[in-house]
């Protein structure tokens, strides 16, 4: 079910929000069971595969707890042991069925392709929706309780809540138990907390229906007219068009994430913080998905040992961090190519040339705004014929014949020149410190109501309405 549909606003969550206050002893139950219908509306079958996790995984932390009756001296040590033994069976179960539905498919293709013979069997499983989402906040529960930040087993009510939790269950943010375990023994909703949070929602239904979808559609639309038949500006315009629409789209789908927690009683951490006006590639991914780099630099990047090994293991650390990074979001050559390339320029950044952009901002910005379109072309195009074709296209080179020149790049500004221009003051800071300035304002209610009734009326309408990090 996606939050930007007529079933979501105004099925779902009138009727869940009606008996989540009605009943508030049984907060955490309701939770659930609307979160498992939630996801069954769109993944009737992968419900089962999502309880069956949380079971599987609640049994192995139960037993990370254990305290058997056994000699003093000897208790302690076994504690450990049997805290490994149930980590380490967590872990693998977890990433495993990940790898399976995710990963078997790519590596048996890629080893099939390379050995030049149908060595493995291609399984063709569909992915469940916010599998890697909440694969990795059953792992990180796992390992805090091993380190002790969690000192005390949840219940499974607690845990199947927390896992499943529907604001944030299908794409993120990826939100540790530590950050809601308060809340999820004990909350209190205030009519202002429905009110803030449905306007916080509000706003990022209007960042995805009313900027992500309709500068999707220019990104589409240069996309369909063929990678390497492009003129070059046609090129770099395709490059902003995609770089906002997953901005917007992502962003928004945090936003409302947000806006739900707070609804709930909940508070849902923040996932970004105006990438776009950053001043080098390295503080790009700071503020980007800012919980999945959290993520991997807790349970990655620190364990194998970050920068505390010399440099030559730092290098290794982050290459890692950034294969994993990149395949992460996907299981196909162009995801790892993404990731190394980001590997490579906040190595360099790092090493040689990061200095000078802190010292310059105009320099540091425009830097980042020529880069980050490159990468995001790598992330977007999965044929890598495709993709030299339109990174070939965005230096000038052509293989074929230009289809896509001058004329259709004015009739595209003409028609999109104003969305343009909203997406850029949209990606700077003023967003967030006007809408937090006059959020209580009678006409920011106006322009809100606005904004809801004029993403209601694009999604009626059914324009382009996906979500683009469901497929991760």
């Amino acid at each position: 079910m996606l939050f930007s549909s007529v079933g979501f606003l105004f099925r779902f969550l009138p009727i869940f929000i009606i008996v989540y206050l009605a009943l508030p002893k049984c907060r955490n139950i309701i939770l659930l069971l609307g979160s498992l219908i939630f996801y069954g509306v769109g993944e009737p079958y992968f419900v089962l595969l999502l309880l069956l996790s949380v079971l599987v995984n609640y049994g192995l932390n139960c037993y990370m707890f254990w305290e058997p009756r056994s000699p003093q001296l000897n208790r302690k040590q076994k504690a450990m042991r049997r805290k490994k033994r149930a980590l380490t069976a967590a872990v693998a179960l977890d990433l495993g069925v990940l790898f399976v539905f995710k990963y078997w498919d790519f590596a048996a293709g890629s080893i099939n392709t390379l050995v030049g013979q149908k060595a493995l069997p291609l399984f063709s499983l569909a992915l469940p929706l916010g599998i890697s989402f909440y694969t990795f906040q059953m792992i990180s529960y796992q390992i805090d309780c091993y380190r002790g930040t969690v000192q005390k087993r949840a219940d499974l009510l607690t845990f199947a809540a927390y896992i499943c939790m529907f604001p944030q269950l299908i794409a993120g943010p990826i939100v540790r138990f530590g950050e809601v375990s308060e809340r999820l023994a004990a909350r209190r909703v205030r009519i202002r907390d429905l009110e803030n949070g449905f306007k916080l929602f509000t706003l990022g239904l209007g960042l995805k229906v009313l900027l992500a979808n309709q500068i999707g559609t220019l990104w589409n639309l240069i996309m369909t007219a063929g990678a390497g038949r492009l003129h070059v500006l046609v090129a770099w315009l395709g490059a902003f068009a995609y770089s906002f629409q997953i901005y917007f789209d992502f962003w928004g789908y945090s936003v409302m994430a947000m806006g739900l927690g707070k609804m709930l009683g909940f508070r849902i951490p923040r996932n970004f913080n105006e990438p776009y006006t950053s001043r080098s590639v390295s503080e790009f991914w700071r503020r980007w998905h800012i919980t999945l780099g959290s993520w991997f630099r807790e349970y990655v990047y620190i364990p194998l040992g970050g920068n505390r090994r010399g440099n030559a293991r730092t290098i290794l650390n982050l290459l890692v961090v950034w294969a994993l990074t990149g395949l992460w979001h996907g299981a196909a050559w162009n995801f790892l190519l993404w990731g190394i390339v980001f590997f490579l320029l906040i190595s360099l950044e790092k090493r040689t040339y990061g200095k000078r952009l802190e010292r310059s901002r105009a320099l540091g910005h425009l830097y980042t705004i020529l880069l980050i379109p490159v990468t995001w072309m790598i992330f977007a195009i999965t044929d890598m014929g495709q993709l030299a074709a339109y990174l070939g296209n965005m230096i000038g080179y052509h293989r074929e014949a230009v289809l896509v020149g001058t004329t259709q790049l004015a009739r595209y500004l003409k028609e999109y020149g104003i969305l343009l221009v909203a997406c850029v003051i949209f990606s700077t800071p003023l967003t967030a410190k006007l809408y937090y300035k006059w959020k209580d304002r009678w006409f920011m209610v106006l322009i809100l109501l606005a904004v809801f009734w004029l993403s209601v009326r694009g999604i009626i309408r059914g324009d382009n309405n996906p979500f683009l990090y469901f497929r991760f």
